[in-house]
């Protein structure tokens, strides 16, 4: 162990940092009378303490000077290096039988969740699902898409392979107010202008007599 001296006039103690061979993390500041017996190293070593009639004092310690401890049995807490890498403990694994017969484990909450959960049959949409709605929706149709009554022009009706089932709409917008030019999750379903497309479920468009916003105002003058 290392020790730091700091000796005060007239104290004949001194404050050592202690190191140990086996434990590379640990340090501490120690005040040692100097009538211990002690190993003092500084880098280099110094000079073994063997001699247990000579006190510290004998060996001249100063300020900085390291005091390392070498653990010689092999029957040490310390040696092999595991108080130090807990990837050398041996770890504790509970058996599956006992684990499975515990309350309040994750999986018991983890099977709890998903018994909670809906069927995914009950919540698995149709390929079908509003067919209904685009009877009366036609590629080429006027449109107003709400929210926000966005007008353009229908490019597309059917399922789309890309998306959830059941059946979308393909607008090209007249302002680039849409996310793509008509390519989704790449696959084309229809050609617009960059940023003029959307795919919008049916029950989101009204087909009609929706001219552009343009020609409406000068419809107006």
């Amino acid at each position: 162990m290392a020790a730091r001296l700091r000796q005060v006039e007239g104290d004949e103690s001194v404050v050592l940092r202690v190191t140990h061979s086996n434990i590379k993390t640990f340090a501490a500041d120690v005040r040692f009378s100097l009538q211990l017996e002690l190993y003092d190293d500084t880098n280099s070593k110094v000079s073994d303490l063997s001699d247990n009639s000579r006190p510290l004092g004998f060996y001249s310690p100063l300020n900085g000077f390291r005091l390392h401890v070498i653990d010689l049995d092999p029957a040490s807490v310390t040696s092999g290096g595991w108080l130090e890498d807990t990837s050398l403990v041996e770890k504790y694994t509970i058996p599956e039988d006992e684990y499975c017969k515990r309350d309040g484990t994750f999986r018991k909450f983890k099977e709890k969740m998903q018994s909670q959960k809906p069927s995914a049959l009950e919540n698995k949409i149709s390929d079908n699902y509003m067919e209904d709605l685009c009877a009366n929706i036609k590629v080429g149709d006027r449109c107003e898409v709400d929210p926000g009554a966005k007008r353009g022009v229908v490019k597309f009706v059917g399922r789309a392979e890309s998306l959830s089932p059941g059946f979308w709409v393909g607008i090209q917008y007249d302002e680039p107010l849409g996310k793509h030019d008509g390519i989704v999750k790449g696959i084309r379903y229809f050609q617009c202008l960059p940023l003029h497309g959307a795919m919008v479920r049916p029950d989101k468009v009204k087909v009609g007599d929706y001219p552009e916003r343009d020609e409406l105002e000068e419809d107006e003058i």
